[in-house]
Parts: C-alpha cells; sequence; structure tokens
C-alpha cells in the first residue's frame, strides 16, 4: 500500500489459520521506506533488532500490559504512528460498502487470490480515477 496516494502496491493472500506476522517478512522487505509501521501484534525483540540490523525503522504500536499501562509519552507516540496507519486501514474502509464483507468464500486458494486481486484491481482504478480528477482541478463528488 502506498500511504501517499492509498494504492493498493503488494498484498498477500493466506488461509485464515495464517497469523498476519506468518508473511509480515514477505511484504514488508520490498518497502523502500525506511519506516515500517504495524500494529502491537508485530512487536517482538526479535523483530525490532532485526529491522534495526536492516536499516529500517520500526515505528510499531507499543501496547501495555496488566499492572505495567503506557507512559504518556508511549501513548502521544503511538497516536503518531495512528495518523499514518489511519491511512492503509482507509482501504478496508472504501472496500466494505462495495464489496458488502470483507470475507472471502471460495474453495481453493487459487479462486481466493483471483477474487481478492480482481477486489484490488476494482479499489485501484476507483482511487486513480479518484486521483487524477482532483488533479485536474475538477470537483469530487
Amino acid at each position: 500500500m502506498d500511504a501517499r496516494h492509498k494504492l493498493i502496491r503488494q498484498y498477500e493472500v493466506t488461509p485464515a489459520s495464517t497469523h498476519d506476522s506468518q508473511v509480515y517478512e514477505d511484504l514488508i522487505t520490498h518497502n523502500t521506506s525506511p519506516e515500517e509501521y504495524a500494529d502491537s501484534a508485530y512487536r517482538s525483540k526479535e523483530r525490532m533488532e532485526e529491522r534495526a540490523a536492516a536499516g529500517k525503522v520500526p515505528p510499531f504500536q507499543e501496547k501495555g500490559t496488566r499492572g505495567h499501562p503506557l507512559t504518556e509519552e508511549q501513548k502521544r507516540a503511538n497516536r503518531e504512528r495512528s495518523k499514518v496507519r489511519s491511512r492503509v486501514e482507509h482501504v478496508f474502509g472504501a472496500k466494505l460498502p462495495r464489496a458488502g464483507t470483507l470475507l472471502l468464500r471460495t474453495v481453493g486458494m487459487a479462486r481466493a487470490q483471483a477474487k481478492l486481486g480482481l477486489r484490488n484491481l476494482a479499489y485501484n482504478l476507483e482511487r486513480f480515477a479518484l486521483l487524477k480528477q482532483t488533479a485536474q482541478g475538477d470537483t469530487v463528488s
């Protein structure tokens, strides 16, 4: 996802039994930006060290625990990171009314990949038309 324009540039289709963190490296390694935004589910000591060694700045959301709530500084930092992450989440919010549901009900991974690929293509085409219209100074309806 290109956070500047909200275009989907890369995606991965996995079975429901696969946690998102299992494909994190597959998706993030193509990121040209030094910053990698992700929620607290992706945060681990090993991942933080690995990303820092790769020259990346992993501004993952921080999570408080029982007896150890977040400090005011951590809360402020989470709010700053949320501003960028919300642009990524926009894609899901935009897809929901058009698709009716974000669930894929298919038999087989090939069909799921095709269906999700077509949804992403349709989203990108609609987003591109909006960006082009906005760049030309036309009113956006």
